[in-house]
């Protein structure tokens, strides 16, 4: 005698739970974080954008390259302007992760080529060594900060060319600084964008 198993069940069974993750994990949790995000994480959840009169000038979570003599700079930024084109066929910059070894000749060169520009660009720093995060790229090629040693390098060349004191240039590193992550993991870093936004009497 054979007996014959209803499997009509099973795929109910099956068909349910799968709606019901679906609605869990694909509607409900993503609906309840982003609510979440946006009531006690506003400004972060939206991207840090800092926004002046109305106008935004790009997000403090993100690094921007500066190369002239009145801005600070950050550090090294892994751009790209071959690889995409918009519609136009105009290439489209944008940055990307850093995948360099810090032991391979790319690096080596690139961190060569920085050092020889920030030596020319800071004359009166040149019995000072070049802290190493303003010759090195981070792994995502977007950090914002440069730590405050980085920070102080560049203050006599931007006080000359905004004819500000030290003094003063230093002030504003320090309003630009943000303490350790708990106040004990990792070290104070200067948000570089904040920084330039002051200098330029934006901020």
């Amino acid at each position: 005698m054979q007996v014959r198993i209803k499997k009509s069940g099973t795929w109910t069974r099956a068909i349910v739970f799968y709606l019901m993750l679906t609605m869990i994990c694909g509607v409900i949790y993503p609906l309840v974080v982003t609510g979440l995000g946006q009531l006690l994480f506003k400004d972060q959840a939206n991207g840090s954008i800092i926004e002046v009169n109305g106008k935004k000038y790009g997000s403090a979570l993100l690094g921007q390259q500066y190369t002239d003599n009145a801005h600070m700079w950050g550090r090294i930024m892994n751009v790209d302007t071959h690889t995409y084109k918009n519609k136009e066929g105009k290439a489209v910059m944008y940055a990307a992760p850093s995948n360099l070894s810090p032991a391979s000749d790319e690096t080596a060169a690139l961190v060569a080529q920085r050092v020889a520009k920030i030596k020319a660009a800071d004359p009166d720093q040149k019995e000072t060594a070049i802290p190493v995060d303003l010759v090195t790229c981070s792994g995502s090629g977007l950090d914002p900060g440069i730590s405050v040693a980085a920070a102080n390098y560049q203050v006599p060349r931007i006080a000359k060319a905004h004819h500000l004191s030290e003094a003063q240039v230093k002030t504003i590193i320090t309003q630009c600084t943000s303490g350790k992550f708990l106040g004990i993991f990792g070290e104070r870093t200067v948000n570089v964008l904040k920084v330039n936004l002051m200098l330029d009497g934006i901020l």
